[in-house]
Parts: structure tokens; C-alpha cells; sequence
């Protein structure tokens, strides 16, 4: 396997979002290593954070097909999946696509739509097939969905429940800029937007090659039992209603083993389940009616969790890598 080549892959992914993106270094690796684990992103945060903008720009720095969704009350699972019409000169049905058919798929505000459409996009994802009319449709590959919902905003939103939850890789929050990366931002955006001269620097090919090594970076026994303990843990912490499911597991290894190759090591260490733990497992896990009022409750339930379970040693880890 070839780390150094997966490495260059993300470096240059990297530096092309970064002549849009000011700051944000840690969600561009993020949305980076769900496209190597073939898993799918929902960034929360209030309104003009940049989640559309950092999806754009990820996405035309991939030689693939983008396609964005804005999620309404009215969309029906139709609208994304597309439909079988009435040729009239060919005298037969034809099947229309919809704007699920593409590499990346932004689903703005997906807060918005009925739970109904909301489980139509949510199988596509897990399947990454669509089936209309009883015949089977394969989606493009790469297929990654980046979500976007604003969590302040109550009225008209169906909030997607825990299950659904479940089938998102990441759950990531923009945050707010620091006063230097806000200065940076309106001289950036002064004359006219970045994002329109962004071009492709990797192809769909590329990433799929990619996505066919990152599999081969090793993880030692002591690292596998240090994630199984911390999922483990989120069934048995007393503010946890709901621990994280066997799924979580398998996700946090697949991020693990991601991060590593997207910096050029064939080893997982123990930082890289640190890193991954708490936009992998935070999602998961549904607290008790108390601690939900509190934003970042589960975010903390994860962090003192990680602070509870001791860390194996690195020596050991890296020799046996």
C-alpha cells in the first residue's frame, strides 16, 4: 500500500479548499477522510458559518458530478431519486434521474423536509442504490452526502431521529471564525468569490484508488480494545440513554484508519482515535431528557469518557506496526 500517494491525494484536496476556506484545517480532513471511508457528513451550525461554501468547494475539487438539494416541506422522495416518464416519440417509459445521481450531493437544510423524504436520501446512502419501479439503479462512486441543518431554528423542521443519525459518519460544526480569520475572509471575498476559479485537482478515479488501500493501515489489538472500550463505555455512562451501536464501532475504525493514511502513516496510533472519537460517537449516543438541553452535552460525555479509559502505550503500537 501506498500512504505517501493517499497523502498527496489529500494535500492537494487540501490546498485547493484552502484558497476558499479561510481556518477550518480539521473539518477539511474530516470531509476528506468520509470520502476515503465511504461515509457521509451532516454539518450543523447557525446560518452564514460557511457549510454550503466548504461543500462547494470540496466538491469542485473532484473531478466528479455535484449536485445540490434545497430540502422544502413540499419535496417529495421523487424529487431525489428521479422518475420513469411517458416517451411519447419513442413510445415507452424512460427513466429520468435525479440529483441523487451524482458524486457529491449537498442536501441543504435537510431539517426541512418531511421524514418521508428524509428516509428516502438516508436509504440511498446506506444502500448507494436506488429502487424505483422494481428495477435497481446503482449511484455514482465516489457517492458522499454532505447534510446541512441549522439547529436554531425550530419551526417547520423534522428533526432526523437517532437511527437516522446513526448512518452519518461525521456530525461536524462550522464555529465561528477568530477575529484574524474573519479579517482574511472579507479581504478574500472583497472583489469577487474564490470558489468560481476552483478547478479539479484530483479525479473520481484517484479517490476510488484511494479508497481501496486506506483499508490496509494496520491497527494492533491494544487499539482495537481502546476504541471497543470507548463505545463500550457510551452503554454504560449514567447520562446516556442510548450507547452507540455496533455500527460505531466499525465507523470509528474506518475514520481511524483514514486519518492515518491521509497523513502518510500505515499505523493507526492512539491520537488518531482521540481525534475521531468525538464527531464519529457524539451523534450516536441519545442522552437522558435533562442533559439535552445542553448543546454540547454529548460532545462532553465523549470527551470525559476518553479521559477515563487509559490510552496503550505508543512504543508498543508503532513497533508492532
Amino acid at each position: 500500500m501506498n500512504v505517501g500517494t493517499i497523502a498527496q491525494t489529500a494535500n492537494a484536496i487540501r490546498a485547493n479548499v484552502g484558497k476558499v476556506i479561510v481556518g477550518k484545517e480539521d473539518i477539511v480532513d474530516q470531509l476528506i477522510i468520509a470520502i476515503l471511508a465511504s461515509g457521509h457528513v451532516l454539518l450543523e451550525d447557525v446560518p452564514g458559518t460557511g457549510k454550503t461554501l466548504l461543500a462547494k468547494a470540496v466538491a469542485k475539487s473532484i473531478d466528479g458530478e455535484f449536485k445540490r438539494i434545497q430540502f422544502t416541506p413540499d419535496l417529495l422522495p421523487s424529487d431525489l431519486t428521479g422518475i420513469h416518464f411517458y416517451n411519447q416519440k419513442l413510445a415507452e417509459f424512460e427513466f429520468r434521474p435525479g440529483p441523487l445521481f451524482a458524486n457529491i450531493v449537498l442536501a441543504d437544510e435537510i431539517n426541512r423536509a418531511t421524514p418521508r423524504t428524509q428516509s428516502s436520501l438516508l436509504e440511498c446512502m446506506e444502500e448507494r442504490q436506488v429502487s424505483i419501479d422494481g428495477e435497481t439503479h446503482l449511484l455514482g462512486r465516489p457517492f458522499l452526502v454532505i447534510a446541512t441543518q441549522n439547529p436554531i431554528e425550530q419551526q417547520g423542521t423534522f428533526p432526523l431521529p437517532e437511527a437516522q443519525l446513526d448512518r452519518f459518519l461525521f456530525k461536524l460544526k462550522m464555529g465561528y471564525p477568530t477575529t484574524d480569520e474573519g479579517i482574511a475572509i472579507m479581504k478574500r471575498f472583497m472583489a469577487d468569490s474564490p470558489l468560481e476559479q476552483l478547478a479539479p485537482v484530483v479525479t473520481t478515479a484517484q479517490i476510488e484508488e484511494a479508497k481501496g488501500q486506506y483499508t490496509s493501515v494496520r491497527v494492533t489489538e491494544e487499539l482495537l480494545g481502546y476504541m471497543l472500550a470507548i463505545v463500550e463505555a457510551t452503554r454504560k455512562h449514567p447520562d446516556a440513554a442510548l450507547g452507540a451501536s455496533p455500527r460505531s464501532s466499525q465507523a470509528l475504525l474506518r475514520a481511524c484508519q483514514a486519518r492515518a493514511a491521509i497523513q502518510g502513516r500505515d499505523h493507526v496510533l492512539p491520537d488518531d482515535v482521540k481525534a475521531m472519537a468525538v464527531p464519529v460517537l457524539a451523534h450516536r449516543i441519545a442522552l437522558r431528557s435533562v442533559q439535552r438541553m445542553r448543546a454540547d452535552a454529548a460532545e462532553n460525555v465523549i470527551g470525559g469518557i476518553l479521559a477515563s479509559i487509559p490510552v496503550p502505550a505508543d512504543a508498543p503500537l508503532i513497533s508492532r506496526a
